[in-house]
């Protein structure tokens, strides 16, 4: 869901780790029957593809607002459907709608959830997963790093992104929906170096500053960002680097 282009390619060079929230969402649904399915914001397709492993039956839709996600996604699955599309300007009577990894770059949840369930047939259930890695030492270094004056950034017009905190989203959907769960996941990735780390957020968090920068400028904000990394983040015992990442799930029903 973005103002500047994505990149699929760079997306995908972690598909295991990005698909595996993904699957564990759609697993928490096992055992229903869903008629009519869209995953809001489904990028390359790789969670469109673990919800239809889930779901083998029923219609299902990916959309997506990336024109170069759509494209990776139509021919990566070409057994699935995809459209063009914006989670804002959803039209409804759907049995399930799921995002993985997608709504953080919606803005306004308080009024963006209530309009989801709104969407909903009745019975039909809202299933997301939204990053909530804020307080994780490489991320904070990117937004102290960002802060600084010679890049410029409160002067630019830049995407957001962001969660609210558990509290906020039960009040939320303990208003829109009749039943809903909650809960939260740390995945802890195994990555072979910090810089693999930084290739991770290039394609997502990154992605809004590095647009804003030119080739130059934009090196030696990874730099700093990198160099910062490395006390916050030793390398373990056999090389690798632990990059912790926490993730936050619902599924509510109308």
């Amino acid at each position: 869901m973005s103002k500047a282009g994505w990149n699929p390619e760079q997306y995908l060079k972690f598909e295991r780790q990005r698909t595996q929230p993904a699957v564990d969402l759609a697993n928490r649904l096992r055992g229903r029957a869903f008629r009519r399915m869209a995953d809001l914001g489904c990028g390359p397709g790789n969670s469109t593809q673990a919800l239809r492993s889930v779901f083998p039956e029923g219609e299902l839709v990916g959309i997506d607002q990336s024109p170069e996600m759509l494209e990776k996604a139509r021919k990566k699955h070409p057994q699935l459907s995809f459209r063009l599309g914006d989670v804002c300007g959803l039209e409804g009577g759907w049995d399930l709608l799921f995002s993985n990894a997608c709504l953080q770059w919606v803005p306004d949840h308080e009024a963006l959830l209530p309009q989801l369930m709104g969407k909903l047939n009745e019975g039909g259930a809202l299933a997301v997963q939204i990053p909530r890695n804020g307080g994780e030492p490489f991320f904070q270094i990117i937004d102290q790093v960002a802060a600084g004056p010679q890049w410029g950034f409160d002067r630019e017009s830049l995407e957001k992104n962001g969660a609210l905190s558990p509290q906020e989203y039960y009040n939320i959907l303990s208003r829109c929906s009749r039943d809903f769960d909650l809960w939260e996941t740390v995945y802890c990735h195994s990555m072979p170096s910090r810089q693999a780390m930084l290739e991770w957020v290039r394609s997502t968090r990154l992605r809004p500053y590095l647009a804003a920068l030119d080739e130059e400028r934009a090196a030696a904000f990874q730099r700093e960002i990198l160099e910062r990394a490395a006390q916050a983040y030793p390398a373990m015992e056999d090389g690798s680097v632990l990059f912790r990442f926490r993730r936050l799930f619902f599924v509510a029903y109308r």
